[in-house]
Parts: structure tokens; C-alpha cells; sequence
């Protein structure tokens, strides 16, 4: 079996035209052959408009079915979309995972009013007011559904914030105040801002009991309907910890320990990052935030010590545990948590996740395909090929680390009894230069090429197994036997 890597098959800014489900699926035949096993989707279902990327979430049971909001299909596509590709993508060995948003719900179809306070931005701990009324939009009757799939109607009483108010115009973070009321347990939900269960539009209660009804009685019709393999779950650091690993429990108890499911907790900070692991029994992946800003950081100061690198992040300190990425749809040029890898370091930062063992790597749409607009950045799709076909071929077996050097590291992986040929990689964010690697002793007089093609030259292993490999300015270098390739 090769090794598994994951696609994030969107970015922010892809066009408003029903397309890309479509696609996907013409996509799926090629990119199974390069080595994608793990396909996430963006978010598939209804949201406030037809261009919205889709977390705006308006109607987990509308996957481009039903005239809502202006549109029948969603960004991407209609159902019959949505349910060909999936299908494309399990004939090719691809599992299909969903993007799911269950912090919140936008663009309700009626206000209500309600009793709040409002409570500080910087800390939803403190309250700012006597409770209050207002008139907020809070009310989802799905009309354009007519119940079909599931007759459920959300109400103010479902969430425990909101952040407008009809009556004065007045936007804040107001705190829907009755029984059992309240933000998420202190310890549930990340501290930044004091409390952050609140993030945006209608916040879900998941203390009520119709609430976790709701969600699960979703999560069953979606799976059966779909035949979804897996999920990305959005924003969990906003949702109660307590609910989401019961919810994914339940999930694998009832789907199989094989239903794969990683969750976006945007923390960078080490302790709360295994902290949650921790809170959730293990029970689901998370993307490794501390090494995105690692090679964001590397990507920024040419004085960058590599050999930390790996400091604090999930790969390091849970390797089983962290999915692994170089950029994504938020940190994509104009987006919120704008922090873009530099194009001279994006080859490097591609081959710390691809060309190694540990972790689940994820490969960005935006980064393979490039991006246009307003926006734009150039494609990686040449490297990033490259470096998937040397994950497939030689990226297996005791791997060993050169992290020796500020400017300038390495390492080998030695292979195994079905993977015997060997890889060495260097990486320089500094002068170019040359690493002594180790290779091993069977492959003493053998010669070894640059298989990123910086150098034409080869270079050929010593009596002790060793080789002496190059690295251009600011480069990466993967070498490997002669014709491996």
C-alpha cells in the first residue's frame, strides 16, 4: 500500500458557476493516479446566497435540491452533482470527505423576539447590559424544503447568541438569555476572547436536547444518502468538546473505526492543541495549525532556523493525530487568517509534509491549480506532482533526520522489503550548499539524481554508504536512484 494523502479540492475564490462538482469528478481518474487517496470537499450544502463558499450555512438538508435562497444549486453544483461525484471518486480509491459546519446557522427565514445581554467581543465573559429584547433572525422553517428529509424548525430557544438586531439595526454579541442558557462550559470551548462558543450568525446550543437530536438525525440521512466516507469538521474550537467526541463516537460506532474525520482547531498554541486531543479521547484528527505558522515563519525570514521547524507542532508531539498542510482556504491571500507561504519557500514547504512519514498531508487546490483574480498566485502543480510520485515510490522505511544546520537540513528515508530504494532530501533557505546523508551500504558506487531536476549532475554514494548531496539557493533537492523514477 502506498501512502495515504489528502486533497483539499477548493479554494475561496472559485467561481459562481455551478461547476465544480462536475469537475471533480472528471479530475478524480488523474489525480487517483498521482496518489490522492482522501478527497475533502468544500461545504456542500445550502447557504445564504449562491456565491457562498458555503459556510454561511443555511440548510444541512438542502445539497442542491431545492429553490432556497435564490438558487436551487449550491456554488458548486446540484445534488445530482454532488452524489456523481462522490460516486467518481470511490470508483478511483478516493474517499470522499465533507466539509461540515455545526457551530452555526445563517440567513434565518423569520425574526423572533428574544431576551439577551450583550457581552464584550474581546471577552464574552463579561456582560455589557441588563437583559434586553430584541428581534433577531433566529427562525428556520426551510420553506422551500416543505419538511421533506426532516420537518424540523429551529428557534431562538436552539442557539445562544446571535449577532443583529432588527429593532435598532444594532450589530454586537448578544447572549440569548432562559433555562439552561448560556455559552458552552468554560472548559469546552477555546478561552481566546474569554469564552469563544460564539463565532458568527445563529450560534447552535448544544446543551438542548432537540439540537443534538437534529444533528444526528442529520448525520444519518447525509451519510445513507451520500455515501460520504469521512468528515472535515469546521471551526470546533467554538463547539462544545463534550458533544463533538460523543457525536463522532457515535459516528464510528455506527459507521466503522474507518470513517475518517479531522476537525479545524485554529489554535497554534501546543498545550491546548493536545489538550483537546485529549478532551475528545483521540477520537478524531486535527490539522497541525503551529506548522503552518512554522513555515509561514520560515517562508518570511531568510534567518529562519530550520532546525525548529517542527517545534510545537501535532506531527511532532502526536504524529498519529495531525493532518498536516502548507496553506488552506483561510490563509489564502485576502482571507481573514491571511498568513501565505511565500512562493520561494512553497516547493520546501510541500516536500517537509510530502516527503515524509508523519502526518496526514493535505495538498491545496489553490496551490496545485493556482489562483486568479484579485488575488492570484501561481500554480505548484509541476513540484507538487513531482513530490506526490516520490510519497508513492520512496517514502517508506526508518527515517533518519540531518536537523544539524540552521540554514540547511535533511534527511533519508532507507526504505522497506516493498519499497527498497531509498530518498534523500536537502532543504536550504540560505546560500546553496551540500549535505552528507546516509544511504546505506548497499548502495555503495550506485549513482543518485535530482529528482526536482535542479541539478543534472549525479552524485554517487561513497564506500561508506554515504552521499554528499547539493541543494540550491533557497532550494529543495530529492534524490534517489538513478531510473527509480
Amino acid at each position: 500500500m502506498t501512502n495515504e494523502t489528502l486533497m483539499q479540492y477548493f479554494e475561496w475564490y472559485l467561481p459562481d458557476d455551478g461547476k465544480h462538482w462536475q469537475n471533480l469528478a472528471a479530475a478524480a481518474p488523474q489525480l487517483a493516479k498521482k496518489g490522492i487517496t482522501k478527497m475533502w470537499f468544500p461545504p456542500a450544502f445550502k447557504a445564504t446566497h449562491s456565491a457562498d463558499v458555503g459556510y454561511g450555512v443555511y440548510d444541512l438538508f438542502d445539497l442542491g435540491e431545492f429553490e432556497q435562497k435564490g438558487s436551487v444549486r449550491t456554488k458548486y453544483g446540484t445534488k445530482a452533482d454532488y452524489l456523481a461525484t462522490i460516486k467518481s471518486l470511490k470508483d478511483n480509491g478516493i474517499e470522499p470527505m465533507a466539509d461540515v459546519i455545526l457551530n452555526h446557522k445563517a440567513a434565518a427565514d423569520h425574526t423572533e423576539v428574544f431576551t439577551v445581554v450583550e457581552v464584550s467581543p474581546e471577552d464574552r465573559t463579561k456582560v455589557l447590559s441588563e437583559p434586553f429584547e430584541i428581534e433577531g433572525w433566529t427562525n428556520f422553517t426551510f420553506a422551500g424544503r416543505k419538511h421533506k428529509y426532516n420537518a424540523f424548525e429551529w428557534h431562538w430557544y436552539h442557539f445562544t447568541g446571535t449577532d443583529y438586531d432588527v429593532k435598532t439595526g444594532k450589530t454586537g454579541i448578544f447572549q440569548i438569555q432562559g433555562d439552561n442558557k448560556g455559552w458552552a462550559n468554560q472548559n469546552l470551548v477555546d478561552g481566546e476572547n474569554g469564552n469563544y462558543d460564539y463565532l458568527m450568525y445563529a450560534d447552535l446550543d448544544f446543551k438542548h436536547p432537540e439540537v443534538i437530536q437534529n444533528i444526528y438525525d442529520w448525520a444519518d440521512w447525509f451519510v445513507e444518502t451520500t455515501g460520504i466516507t469521512g468528515f472535515r469538521l469546521d471551526a470546533i474550537k467554538h463547539i462544545d468538546s463534550f458533544f463533538m467526541g460523543n457525536f463522532i463516537r457515535d459516528m464510528k460506532a455506527k459507521y466503522g473505526d474507518d470513517f475518517y474525520v479531522f476537525g479545524e482547531f485554529w489554535n497554534s498554541d501546543e498545550q491546548a492543541n493536545t489538550d483537546y486531543l485529549e478532551s475528545t479521547d483521540f477520537r478524531f484528527d486535527l490539522v497541525d495549525v503551529r506548522l503552518h505558522h512554522n513555515l509561514f515563519d520560515a517562508s518570511q525570514d531568510e534567518q529562519f532556523d530550520l532546525q525548529t521547524i517542527f517545534e510545537g507542532t501535532l506531527v511532532k508531539n502526536h504524529p498519529d493525530s495531525a493532518v498536516t498542510f502548507v496553506d488552506n482556504h483561510d490563509t489564502q491571500r485576502g482571507q481573514a487568517l491571511e498568513s501565505t507561504i511565500a512562493e520561494w519557500f512553497k516547493p520546501a514547504a510541500y516536500a517537509l509534509i510530502l516527503l515524509r512519514q508523519t502526518g496526514l498531508p493535505c495538498v491545496f487546490y489553490g496551490d496545485y491549480y493556482g489562483i486568479s483574480g484579485e488575488f492570484a498566485q501561481e500554480s505548484f502543480k509541476d513540484v507538487i506532482d513531482r513530490l506526490l510520485l516520490l510519497r508513492q515510490t520512496v517514502v517508506y522505511g526508518e527515517e533518519v533526520d540531518y536537523f544539524d544546520e540552521e540554514n540547511c537540513i535533511g534527511w533519508t528515508c532507507l526504505g522497506d522489503d516493498q519499497h527498497p530504494n531509498p530518498l534523500a532530501v536537502v532543504i536550504s533557505n540560505g546560500k546553496a550548499t551540500s549535505k552528507r546523508l546516509f544511504v546505506g551500504e548497499n548502495w555503495v558506487g550506485q549513482a543518485f539524481e535530482d529528482a526536482l531536476y535542479h541539478y543534472p549532475l549525479p552524485v554517487t554514494i561513497d564506500a561508506d554508504g554515504y552521499g554528499d548531496f547539493p541543494v540550491g539557493e533557497k532550494s529543495v533537492s530529492a534524490w534517489v536512484p538513478l531510473g527509480v523514477l
